[in-house]
């Protein structure tokens, strides 16, 4: 009896030693990232994509590919279930009627365009889905969990991976210009945070967009886009229902792929638990600090999964779809920002 209950525990150890290789490059990567980013400046996620793409070569080795294949596809989804503990339900209340309806139009519509420009420059649905969420809602964040809700292929891995890239890119750009544009326009500080926390792509570049014109400001932006990021539980839990039948074909070894996601469940619950206050602020600050180390080390695998000749073979039309979007969201917040001063004026 005692023997048949410790059979299980050397597979366990098998299948751990087999995943450190490739885990521990893609920490070491994310960790790479992370001391540049932070002592240098600049994204954090980009720096993870770009250095794990020099390691590319590693990626068809049969020691790092089982830990490589984990971490770009299940740790991803363990961080963005722990991204529910930053969502806080009286948030809503503080951005008004007015601007929940702004920020809900923004990530709607955004997606919607996204598909529509993809069909008109040629590009496959699953690309224009995954920038138009990746620009609409979070930036990587968005476009990760998204992608976890779409058949597991080749095709959607290097379509993630390329927004992914652009997502980083754009994001940083509007960090940077994005301010300028508040200043010439001469927006308050409540329709500043409303404008870049409703246009900009990831938090991290949010929140430094805003405090480079004040803390103030900093504060709008982010309570914008924390509504932004809430937004992504309904939009991923709509994305899982509509490819369930997909996912349930190019599920592996014959497991059934489930209706919703497990971490989209977990997701809601950490949601919903923050917003009744039952989870302490030092749980909360573990559950984003864990959640972004997660994100990071999955970023990091996809950037060593990918090769730039498989990327450049995509030609320039991805670079017109996702300026195209981020242009799109900004031109967006900024009329909604012009509509809304003149019902009250």
């Amino acid at each position: 009896m005692f023997s048949q209950l410790a059979l299980p525990f050397p597979s366990v150890l098998t299948r751990t030693r087999s995943l450190l290789p490739g885990f521990m490059l893609c920490g070491v990567i994310a960790v790479a990232a992370t001391f540049v980013s932070e002592h240098y400046g600049g994204p954090q996620f980009l720096y993870a994509l770009l250095i794990g793409i020099a390691f590319h070569f590693l990626s068809d080795t049969e020691k790092c590919l089982p830990g490589i294949e984990v971490s770009a596809k299940k740790l991803v989804r363990f961080g963005v279930a722990l991204l529910g503990a930053r969502i806080v339900a009286s948030d809503v209340s503080a951005l008004g009627l007015a601007g929940v309806g702004a920020l809900i139009g923004a990530v709607a519509l955004t997606i919607g365009f996204g598909l529509l420009m993809a069909r008109v420059l040629g590009l496959p649905s699953m690309l224009g889905l995954l920038s138009g969420g990746g620009t609409g809602i979070c930036g990587i964040s968005a476009t990760l969990a998204i992608s976890s809700t779409l058949p597991a292929t080749r095709e959607n891995e290097r379509y993630t991976l390329l927004t992914a890239i652009g997502v980083a890119i754009f994001s940083t750009v509007a960090m940077v210009l994005y301010p300028l544009i508040v200043k010439a326009a001469g927006l308050t500080t409540a329709e500043a945070g409303l404008f870049l926390g409703g246009s900009i792509h990831d938090v991290a570049q949010v929140v430094g967009a805003g405090l480079i014109i004040s803390p103030e400001v900093g504060d709008a932006a982010t309570l914008s886009k924390m509504f932004r990021v809430a937004m992504l539980m309904p939009v991923v839990m709509i994305l899982a229902l509509t490819f369930h039948a997909e996912r349930q074909k190019t599920a592996t070894g014959g497991a059934k792929a489930p209706i919703l996601p497990l971490f989209l469940v977990v997701f809601a619950a950490l949601a919903t638990l923050n917003s009744v206050g039952w989870l302490p602020p030092a749980v909360v600050e573990a559950s984003s600090t864990l959640s972004r180390w997660c994100l990071v080390i999955s970023i990091a695998a996809l950037g060593i999964k990918t090769s730039l000749e498989k990327l450049a073979e995509l030609g320039w039309k991805p670079i017109v779809l996702m300026s195209s979007e981020a242009a799109f969201v900004a031109g967006y917040m900024l009329l909604v920002v012009y509509l809304s001063r003149s019902l009250t004026a």
